[in-house]
């Protein structure tokens, strides 16, 4: 027992042995051998922005719609390759623009269309959040109205306005008034269109933050006078996301019978709540002392500053 105890205590030792002379040899070792090549340093945020060709742009996003699988990843990844090629880092750092093909198809419920998702992420690498705030309200403004698709490098087709942000909408009348189906080869080149519009409204949108570019002059639009009847009212309130609130309210009598909401900026997806559930409450309870919407506390309090606006014009 005693012999076997010794031989397990030196063989012990001489691994001990072993151990000690492979640190020794370790620390020989220069250190600059040892280590992996140091990382650079993080980039600060926001990331530098640089203007850049829109009409390599509008090609580069429309042929990555396709082969980055869909209307987020085509615009995300389009612009960030263009980026990565003018800047380098640390845009070259960015994983592909596959890795955001979730976004198509309003991320496959047909919410927020997903070239619009792709384009903020985007914003959001450049921009402080007050910036960003403003570049998503002026490029929702503007894809609520702009007429896709402009750019037809493959099929010849009418253009629609979607009067929304969300894809079902967009894709939606699209397809309505041209009868193609979501696998027909000309729904999905318009769609690649507004992948690649979206991207280049995004960096005019940029430029013009940032000093590039002299901003649009804005178009002078008569203001459509609204046909009101006898007991129909107009009224404006103010959100601190959107802006103006513009609603009408239909009286019968003494009671609030119908609320129309006109138009607003609000953020899609987060003021729907409020905009559905608030006039409905409003009516049946003849009054504007309601609770507000959780989670969209802003957008309730303007709407129901709107009405309120629209009730003290009552009878004058």
């Amino acid at each position: 027992m005693k012999k076997n105890m010794d031989m397990n205590r030196r063989d012990f030792l001489r691994m001990a042995g072993k151990v000690s002379l492979g640190a020794a040899a370790l620390g020989s070792i220069p250190v600059s051998l040892g280590r992996a090549e140091e990382a650079p340093a993080a980039p600060l945020w926001p990331w530098k922005y640089v203007p850049m060709d829109k009409d390599a742009l509008l090609k580069h996003c429309y042929e990555m719609f396709y082969q980055y699988g869909g209307c987020g990843a085509g615009c995300f990844g389009g612009i960030v390759d263009i980026f990565s090629e003018v800047t380098g880092y640390p845009y070259n750092q960015l994983i592909p623009g596959k890795a955001f093909g979730l976004m198509a198809g309003g991320y496959g419920a047909g919410t927020l269309c997903g070239s619009l998702a792709g384009a903020l992420t985007f914003v959001g690498l450049v921009c402080q959040p007050a910036d960003a705030n403003t570049v998503r309200n002026e490029l929702f403004d503007w894809y609520r109205g702009h007429s896709f698709p402009q750019y037809q490098p493959e099929y010849e087709s009418i253009t629609t306005v979607a009067a929304s942000v969300n894809c079902a909408d967009s894709v939606g009348k699209y397809m309505a008034a041209t009868g193609y189906k979501m696998a027909d080869p000309e729904r999905k080149a318009r769609c690649a269109a507004v992948t690649a519009e979206v991207a280049v409204k995004t960096i005019t949108l940029l430029n013009v933050l940032y000093g590039y570019e002299e901003p649009e002059p804005a178009e002078e639009k008569p203001e459509a006078e609204e046909a009101l009847g006898p007991n129909e009212y107009i009224g404006v309130g103010v959100s601190e996301i959107g802006g103006e609130i513009k609603v009408k309210v239909t009286m019968d009598g003494d009671k609030i019978a119908k609320i129309e909401v006109l138009s607003h900026n609000e953020t899609a997806g987060i003021s729907d709540p409020a905009f559905a559930a608030l006039p409905d409450a409003i009516i049946a309870a003849n009054s504007t002392q309601v609770d507000t919407v959780t989670n969209a506390t802003r957008t309730s309090e303007a709407l129901i500053a709107a009405v309120n606006d629209a009730l003290s014009k009552v009878g004058k």
